[in-house]
């Protein structure tokens, strides 16, 4: 089989060498100089260097150009999916096209979906709709969310107090700069914990779902507040729902990532993707069901493997969680940790990463280990002791930028 990936996510997560058979296909990978450099040495295959400035298909397909027929078009990264479609369909290779993956990326016709098919959504509209209305005659009142149609990470979500606040505001102010209105919506803020749902789909059936509690929010991640979630019971019900939102959507064949609220009258859909969730949580799926999501999803696909996936039993006392601290929001590069002793030499402490204060951290945001002040995977323990655990770090342990002159003592001299 020939194998075209348009790659961006590090190997070092994906493990494309455990999940492709590279002497039986001939892979080609497609990515900019960095991401390329991610991949393993020795590797049997083509590596094709795109600039990374324009957009993404088009380059992919000026890569490409002359090389023979591929069989399979493959792209992990949610930023990608759009792009893989187009190359897939302007390659005639069998596969997802965009309207295919639009109901898993555009929240308007994500959510349209959903409710089609008889399940809770936060009310919503286009802002384009939205505007076009009196604000009194918006189907809510109270919290209102501007969100952008593809966006990720909570990036350029806002809350306002009322659909009128959220509407003048965006009329006085506009969206945020380098968009249009175009690309966003606005909803109806639910309140209520949030769950995420991973797993892994072949034909519609499931191979293995994990469901998890966060513990913080995504938006408040963005804000510059820790954010983890811990493992929980994947009940009946919640597959049940878990199963409805992905055909809703037409997930059949994919990696997801399910977000819902709890509330009192049930869960409400909050967004779904065709992917594996960020931060650790690949690594806690596969440490609480012994299933590597991505590595596996690709031998499945290029049929690397005809076995059943043998899972480990849910057992309540071993589940795991993750956290990761934004250092986005600290203003510079280097920080400073205090309060942490006490809960790195824990017994949960199943994974600790923390960086010095000499190490600098990314000052954009990331979920990355090895971006961010400090990260790490707790368990195994039950989800509420987890729970615990992580109120507890997030209560007592400081993140603070490091002063200039935490700086002279720490940085090495020459």
């Amino acid at each position: 089989m020939r194998i075209l990936i348009l790659h961006r996510i590090s190997d070092k997560l994906v493990r494309y060498a455990d999940g492709i058979d590279h002497m039986a296909h001939d892979v080609t990978y497609v990515g900019t100089a960095d991401r390329l450099a991610m991949l393993p040495s020795g590797l049997r295959c083509t590596l094709i260097e795109r600039p990374g400035t324009g957009d993404t298909a088009a380059e992919v397909l000026a890569a490409v150009a002359g090389l023979s027929p591929f069989d399979l078009v493959i792209a992990l990264s949610e930023f990608d999916l759009i792009a893989g479609a187009q190359v897939r369909a302007a390659l005639d290779v069998p596969g997802d096209r965009e309207a295919d993956i639009l109901p898993s990326r555009d929240k308007v016709v994500m959510k349209s979906a959903v409710a089609a098919a008889g399940l809770r959504v936060p009310r919503f509209l286009s802002l384009t709709e939205a505007l076009d209305a009196e604000s009194c005659e918006l189907p809510w009142a109270g919290e209102t969310v501007l969100k952008p149609l593809d966006g990720a990470a909570s990036q350029d979500v806002h809350v306002y107090p009322t659909p009128a606040a959220a509407l003048d505001t965006i009329r006085d102010r506009g969206v945020p700069e380098g968009t249009e209105r175009a690309g966003f919506e606005i909803e109806e803020f639910v309140t209520g914990p949030i769950i995420h749902v991973d797993g892994l789909l072949i034909d519609g059936k499931a191979v293995a779902i994990q469901a998890s509690r966060y513990v913080g929010t995504c938006l408040g991640y963005v804000d510059g507040t820790p954010l983890g979630s811990v493992q929980i019971e994947l009940t009946p019900e919640l597959s049940q729902w878990t199963m409805d939102c992905l055909a809703a959507v037409g997930i059949t064949t994919s990696l997801f990532h399910l977000e819902g609220i709890e509330t009192a009258e049930g869960l409400v859909f909050l967004e779904v993707g065709a992917r594996f969730g960020g931060a650790d949580v690949v690594d806690t799926f596969e440490l609480a069901t012994g299933l590597h999501l991505p590595s596996r999803f690709l031998q499945m696909i290029t049929g690397g493997t005809d076995a059943g996936v043998e899972l480990r039993p849910d057992d309540a006392g071993s589940r795991y969680g993750w956290f990761v601290w934004p250092g986005h929001q600290l203003g510079g590069e280097f920080c400073r940790i205090d309060g942490e002793r006490v809960f790195r030499e824990s017994s949960l402490a199943h994974r600790w990463i923390q960086r010095s204060k000499s190490e600098p951290i990314k000052t954009q945001l990331s979920y990355s280990d090895a971006d961010v002040p400090l990260a790490g995977i707790v368990g195994p323990a039950d989800s509420a002791e987890l729970d615990r655990f992580l109120r507890d770090v997030f209560s007592f342990v400081r993140v603070e930028l490091a002063d200039s002159k935490e700086l002279s003592h720490a940085q090495p001299t020459h």
